[in-house]
């Protein structure tokens, strides 16, 4: 834990989503709700136009923290393990049909605790340039 800093960015992350991206993830997660896949129902709702899953979303942001804490530790390879993790939603991510999208993560270490053995990480979450998730906290707890 000494070598953890309060203000340390331990990762920094972009991923590109497709629509293609969007069917996969209702495939495996079962959401199906057409706001994801189909222009006219986004449109149809008041909608930007097709938005991608907030938690997909919530899943690729702390992705980067999951890899640090299993790239990143002793002779085991694990530093840590996710105890919580919270968002809040603020924005959606629309997901432009031939563009995409691309969503930036940047994880920086904002409380230790050495009694506890925790560290909170904040997410800074952007789309276009404009946060998407609030509030985005990981505590983790250090082996």
């Amino acid at each position: 834990m000494s070598a953890l800093e309060v203000g340390q960015v331990i990762a920094t992350t972009t991923y590109a989503l497709s629509r293609d991206t969007l069917v996969r993830y209702a495939g495996a997660s079962g959401d199906f709700n057409p706001i994801h896949y189909r222009d006219d129902v986004a449109a149809s709702v008041g909608l930007p136009g097709v938005l991608a899953h907030g938690m997909l979303t919530m899943g690729m942001a702390v992705q980067p923290v999951v890899d640090w804490l299993e790239g990143s530790g002793d002779d085991s390879g694990v530093l840590g393990w996710v105890s919580s993790y919270q968002v809040k939603f603020t924005r959606p991510v629309v997901v432009d049909p031939v563009e995409g999208a691309e969503i930036s993560v940047v994880a920086t270490i904002a409380d230790l605790d050495d009694e506890a053995r925790t560290a909170r990480v904040d997410l800074t979450v952007t789309h276009a340039e404009k946060t998407v998730l609030g509030r985005a906290q990981v505590v983790v707890t250090l082996a």
